[in-house]
């Protein structure tokens, strides 16, 4: 068995324990007379650009937690592009118009939300690379949203070389 694999029955076992969690939480729901909705939960997996597995959580039900709103988290992917020094956050949010979109940079995330009729969709997402945030550039088309940033370039260490005599 490899590391891969050792991690990855880690991941699954967890997983699984979330799934049987928000069993209970729906559950719930319908015993208390909840009507607001829809509710969903879900995972995506990937693999990162050190061989290791990422997972990620999306949904507006997590485990253990009632909803607070009646937004939806979208399913947002980061594609990290170093050959053309771009990071790439691909967001879906179908239902909703361009004009209806919003997006906001703030320190290291991006928070992303839009609202139309009774489509509503609110998260924020961590960026792990420094960009350039003057170079962002989002599209809207079919219920995605990518949204394009430059790498920020590397400043090489400024000094003088001293010869010595």
């Amino acid at each position: 068995m490899t590391i891969f694999d050792d991690e990855f029955n880690k991941l699954f076992r967890k997983m699984s324990s979330s799934f049987f969690d928000t069993d209970d939480i729906f559950e719930e729901f319908k015993t208390k007379g909840a009507t607001a909705g829809p509710f969903y939960y879900g995972y995506t997996m990937t693999v990162g650009p050190d061989g290791k597995p990422v997972v990620k959580e999306y949904g507006n039900v997590k485990p253990g937690i009632l909803p607070a709103s009646n937004s939806r988290e979208p399913i947002v992917d980061t594609i990290v592009d170093e050959k053309e020094n771009l990071v790439k956050l691909v967001a879906e949010m179908p239902g909703v118009e361009k004009t209806d979109v919003k997006v906001l940079v703030q320190g290291n995330s991006v928070n992303i939300s839009a609202e139309h009729g009774e489509k509503k969709y609110q998260t924020s997402v961590p960026i792990s690379h420094e960009v350039d945030k003057d170079s962002a550039k989002a599209s809207y088309k079919n219920g995605i949203l990518e949204l394009v940033f430059k790498l920020a370039k590397k400043e090489e260490p400024k000094g003088k070389t001293v010869e010595v005599e």
